[in-house]
């Protein structure tokens, strides 16, 4: 059976961690940009399954989904982020699309294509769905988020759920829907052949 070198091991170890869980355990504020909404700043206090309770600076204790939630920093990194994500994709801005609970009607990103970019350290640019442009290495991922250092290092984590498109600086796509033909995973040098012929 071919496979990818450590992929199997690195998503035992993270699939089912949460940037919420790593939030609600810092001692630290953190800044949380919204479908639709301002940002709001504060601690995440409570994490459920669907939902977070965040006391934030501007309104004290409130609770919203998580898909309500596009991505998060601790607030120390908030000067530089902000001046990193300028670009903002007009075209996609314009669809007003709009978060969903439904998994299968999202634009998914194999772990199997994750795993090699973040390891050969491609960069990549991320469309969200409201149009925001993220551009970085992967630095980690789970089955819920997916961490990327801006330029930098700078980490900023985004929710799966906000994800429009992923491509490199030579437009490939990493969508599934792309990557279910192209299997670029089977190209990268981590990519073992058991039985070469």
């Amino acid at each position: 059976m071919n496979y990818l070198s450590g992929f199997t091991e690195y998503r035992r170890e993270n699939q089912n961690n949460s940037i919420f869980k790593t939030a609600m355990a810092s001692d630290t504020d953190w800044c949380i940009h919204l479908h639709a909404q301002q940002p709001v700043t504060g601690r995440i206090v409570e994490n459920e399954m669907y939902e977070v309770t965040i006391d934030t600076r501007e309104t004290g204790q409130c609770t919203m989904k998580k898909t309500s939630i596009k991505y998060l920093y601790p607030v120390e990194h908030q000067e530089k982020i902000l001046k990193l994500i300028k670009k903002n994709d007009k075209k996609v801005k314009k669809l007003n699309l709009e978060p969903t609970e439904n998994f299968r009607e999202r634009h998914f990103i194999k772990n199997k294509t994750l795993f090699p970019l973040m390891k050969e350290r491609e960069v990549l640019f991320f469309t969200l769905l409201e149009g925001d442009i993220i551009r970085g290495l992967v630095q980690d991922f789970s089955m819920f988020d997916i961490t990327v250092g801006l330029k930098g290092g700078v980490p900023l984590t985004f929710l799966r759920h906000s994800i429009y498109d992923v491509k490199n600086k030579a437009g490939r796509c990493f969508l599934k829907s792309f990557q279910q033909e192209a299997q670029d995973w089977k190209k990268s040098d981590l990519y073992i052949l058991e039985n070469p012929e």
